[in-house]
């Protein structure tokens, strides 16, 4: 089921000539992968997990560090007060630590793993968030367009009633129920217009943008006949539960960090160190002739052996064993909401599947009702409450029709989402190269120079007010 099912949109846009310029669910996705502050700031949560493995891998190397200063003598007993300048270098390398930096490089890995899975749930989730603003807005502009209609029909009825009235050929009562049918048609069409203003305003809020003329979204993708089947497949596939594996993992490691601080720790030491007296050696050491610079320089061997730490050790390690039951729980917590997500997915696309079907069936019938009770109202047979009865009943089915589709095309997308299967290699987006989380673990995990900074960090997602990019936006002065 992984490939680009959407990529039938792009053709059918092409197949549509002018109405190729319509925005397509596969732009909305591209758009919300390229420029959505969510996933953006999950891709900068990778990197910094990235750089847990260049600090991990520090732990090893050596480390040199150099010292510098002048002394000024004010008070001396029996006189002579001094100066001197002095420098020194001191180079360590660790040679044992009880296995705390492989276990360290290995966590920093875990949880590199565990943050990709993450980034990958995070466009599943914000990719069917993008689905469903681009539904609703589908689903509000047709309730619109519906509501319209209506009002049009309600208005023109209106106008016939109160002709028929002026002729004695209806009541004043058939008047008034046509003026209340159109006050009501009226404030369901405020409503439907105000429903619509926020689903845009929710697209511009995921998508970045406010929606143009939006085309019918591509069939999904064949989805799993059961939902055993989809069970298995989420479990098999979901990001979430990668990702808390890969915790967990790394929360092993720490426990074994924790219990290296147990252990010697041996290194190896290199020092050097140069003193200039300025002048003053004679006055210092109260002779003549003495050397006023003094240099030195050794090497050894040096190991610390951990005897009694008061406890400290015992402690962290209880608590990193601690830290890891808590994964091992919240394992089972999200293998349970993933098996239980998916099953509702199934039951809800289902459900709004055999919707869709029913509620078409009643608009065929309303349809049909509504033309025989207008026949039967021109000979005298039904009155004008049957026939303004008979609209509402079909315009409340062609609203329900369009709002099943909706429910059905949204929940089949997070059924795909439950199962690991709406993430961007999954939809085959043609916005260009896809983020490579990789490329930056490549880049950083191994380097070693101390000055090696990154540029100042400017937000790539978009904006949606006015004002200079990557600024915060501050309140009016009151």
């Amino acid at each position: 089921m992984r490939g680009g099912y959407l990529a039938a949109a792009g053709a059918a846009a092409l197949a549509m000539g002018c109405a190729a310029e319509a925005e397509t669910l596969r732009d909305a996705l591209v758009q919300t992968y390229n420029t959505n502050p969510t996933i953006m700031a999950q891709r900068a949560q990778l990197r910094s997990l990235d750089e847990g493995v260049a600090l991990a891998r520090s732990q090893g190397r050596p480390s040199l560090a150099g010292t510098a200063g002048v002394n000024q003598n004010l008070v001396r007993t029996g006189g002579g007060n001094g100066r001197n300048l002095s420098a020194g270098l001191e180079v360590g390398y660790p040679l044992f630590n009880g296995g705390r930096v492989r276990n360290s490089i290995r966590a920093a890995d875990e949880r590199v793993l565990a943050g990709r899975a993450a980034l990958r749930a995070t466009e599943g989730d914000i990719f069917t968030e993008t689905v469903a603003a681009y539904m609703d807005v589908i689903r509000d502009r047709s309730i619109v367009t519906l509501n319209r209609n209506q009002v049009r029909v309600l208005e023109t009825n209106l106008q016939a009633t109160r002709d028929r009235f002026e002729v004695g050929d209806l009541t004043r009562t058939d008047v008034a129920q046509s003026e209340a049918r159109l006050a009501l048609a009226q404030s369901n069409l405020a409503t439907a217009e105000g429903r619509l203003e926020g689903s845009e305003e929710n697209y511009r809020r995921v998508i970045g943008e406010l929606p143009d003329e939006l085309d019918p979204p591509p069939p999904l993708p064949q989805l799993p006949g059961t939902p055993d089947q989809a069970v298995e497949i989420a479990l098999a596939n979901n990001s979430d539960l990668v990702s808390i594996a890969a915790q967990i993992r790394a929360a092993g490691r720490d426990v074994s960090i924790a219990r290296s601080d147990r252990l010697p720790t041996v290194s190896a030491v290199g020092s050097g160190n140069y003193t200039n007296y300025l002048g003053t050696a004679d006055e210092q050491f109260g002779g003549v002739g003495n050397r006023n610079t003094n240099t030195s320089a050794g090497v050894g061997v040096q190991a610390r052996i951990p005897i009694y730490q008061g406890g400290a050790v015992g402690a962290q390690v209880r608590q990193a064993q601690a830290i890891q039951s808590q994964l091992l729980e919240r394992g089972v917590e999200i293998e349970r909401s993933v098996v239980a997500n998916t099953r509702a997915a199934f039951a809800s696309y289902q459900a709004a599947q055999e919707a869709v079907e029913s509620n078409q069936v009643a608009v065929n019938a309303n349809t049909l009702a509504l033309e025989g009770t207008r026949a039967e109202q021109t000979v005298g047979t039904r009155n004008v409450l049957d026939v303004l009865n008979a609209e509402q009943e079909l315009l409340n089915s062609q609203v329900a029709v369009v709002t099943a589709r909706r429910d059905a095309y949204v929940a089949g997308f997070q059924l795909l989402n439950a199962m690991g299967q709406a993430e961007a290699e999954d939809l085959n987006l043609d916005g260009g190269a896809l983020y490579d989380p990789v490329a930056n673990y490549n880049r950083v995990s191994r380097r070693m120079s101390d000055w090696s900074d990154d540029a100042t960090p400017q937000a790539v997602s978009t904006r949606t007010v006015a004002g200079p990019p990557n600024t915060p936006v501050t309140p009016p002065s009151e």
